[in-house]
């Protein structure tokens, strides 16, 4: 209570002005308006005053100092000092871009508590209006170190929905610093062959007079988009393409791009060659998952669909049409067969995942019908197994479907997951095997291994329960 009272007091001599010794004429031309304040509490509130009424050169008429401050109206210039005096700060009737110009203005002053509070206020009540201008407020943003919470927050929601920016009006526009610090982002959920085209199309708006015909390019044309396409290339994760990607959208652009870096994707795609290279954006997923990433489910839904890569429905990560729900992990339910059949049986269609042990290697397989304990084998034509070479290079992902035969899915309670006929993929006291064929193509799999883990998955289509 006694604390209420003291802001009350503080904010009756903010009213009243007795006994001020600071007046600040705010405003320009007819819209000015003359107020009232005293230096000892602005010096303690903000960094500004405190500069300001220090300075030998402040100005003082009749024993009082006098401030200008045109750029500012008087209606954001009493918030602010309300705020300084009691900490209060009333929203109402202000929309969003005035919300944003009450910020600016506040920057000014150099009350990061105030800056905080209002940029809370934008986040929790303005999100359609900052939803609609991402481009033209994070240009602001970047303007101003101390809007850590809205920076945080732009890029937060680029990362997650890039179109938000990616498809806005004003993406064309946007600047260099600001495009560079967007593509160095991990989390950036866009397919990298989508983050190139974003690009070459940014490329372009800012060379209006180069044709989009590449075979049309003259030197010039070629140089310009050599220099701008420059700053970025280190930030594009080429060896994350897939060779057709990269032959459609990037080598048409080589005349532009490093010779060498050519030459080593191309050798990286065509002899298989290793390189050193940027490990894939590591996505923001609603995936519960501790051993890969959203763009391996966008492959196993590919893979379920048996959509051709080359096809123009091939998904990615933004168009998934399955919820793929976590309903048993090896290290966190028990690695063992009892524990399988408990949480996995009569689910419906399951994605199996797990990673070999001291290896970058993962393997798995699609069940599309259910897991049981009746001692039986099933046939179908739509399961698969698959293999990761190395779970952070996608292009070297194998899948084998089934051939149909009658032991394409084996159900036993003395083993786990069973692929095969011929043991093609199990798991059997502790330990996988893969040493027959009888049911899928060979892909690399290991004959016997070890998990560091492994996790199943309850697939369902979207919209289904």
């Amino acid at each position: 209570m006694a604390f209420e009272e003291i802001i009350n007091d503080y904010e009756k001599l903010l009213e009243s002005g007795e006994e001020h010794n600071v007046v600040i004429y705010v405003g320009e031309n007819e819209d000015v308006e003359e107020v009232h304040a005293h230096s000892n509490i602005l010096r303690i509130r903000s960094q500004y005053f405190r500069t300001a009424l220090s300075n030998e050169s402040a100005k003082k008429k009749d024993g009082k100092f006098t401030f200008k401050k045109p750029n500012i109206s008087p209606q954001f210039f009493k918030i602010i000092l309300r705020f300084i005096y009691c900490g209060k700060i009333d929203f109402t009737g202000l929309e969003g871009p005035d919300v944003l110009k009450l910020l600016m203005a506040a920057d000014v002053f150099k009350i990061q508590s105030l800056s905080n509070r209002i940029q809370e206020y934008l986040i929790k009540h303005q999100f359609e209006f900052l939803q609609k201008n991402p481009s033209e407020i994070l240009e602001i943003v970047y303007q101003h170190e101390t809007f850590t919470d809205l920076w945080d927050f732009y890029l937060e929601n680029i990362c997650l929905e890039p179109e938000i920016l990616f498809e806005s009006d004003k993406f064309l526009n946007l600047n260099v610093p600001l495009l560079e610090l967007i593509l160095k982002r991990d989390d950036l959920s866009l397919d990298e062959s989508v983050i190139w085209d974003y690009l070459i199309k940014w490329c372009f708006a800012q060379n209006p007079s180069i044709e989009e015909n590449i075979k049309k390019w003259n030197k010039d044309d070629i140089t310009s988009m050599e220099n701008t396409l420059n700053g970025f290339i280190p930030l594009i994760r080429f060896y994350h393409m897939s060779s057709e990607d990269f032959l459609d959208k990037v080598y048409p652009f080589k005349a532009s791009l490093p010779e060498d870096l050519i030459n080593s994707i191309l050798a990286f795609h065509m002899k298989k060659q290793t390189v050193d290279m940027q490990p894939p954006r590591k996505l923001k997923s609603s995936y519960d998952s501790i051993i890969i990433e959203p763009q391996h489910f966008a492959i196993f839904s590919n893979w379920i669909d048996k959509i051709d890569k080359r096809d123009n429905s091939y998904y990615n990560i933004r168009n998934i049409p399955y919820d793929f729900k976590l309903i048993y992990r090896a290290s966190r339910d028990g690695d063992t067969t009892e524990a399988f059949h408990s949480k996995c049986d009569n689910k419906g269609a399951t994605l199996i995942v797990a990673k070999i042990k001291n290896s970058k290697q993962i393997i798995g397989g699609y069940n599309p019908l259910s897991w049981n304990s009746e001692n039986k084998y099933m046939s179908t034509f739509d399961s698969f197994i698959f293999s990761f070479i190395n779970k952070d290079y996608l292009q070297s992902a194998k899948v084998g479907y089934s051939n149909g035969n009658s032991r394409s899915i084996g159900n036993y309670l003395s083993y786990g997951p069973i692929f095969g006929s011929g043991n093609d993929l199990r798991f059997y006291n502790g330990i996988w095997y893969s040493d027959n064929i009888g049911s899928y193509p060979k892909i690399g799999i290991p004959r016997k291994f070890k998990t560091d883990d492994y996790e199943v998955f309850h697939v369902i289509k979207n919209g289904h329960s």
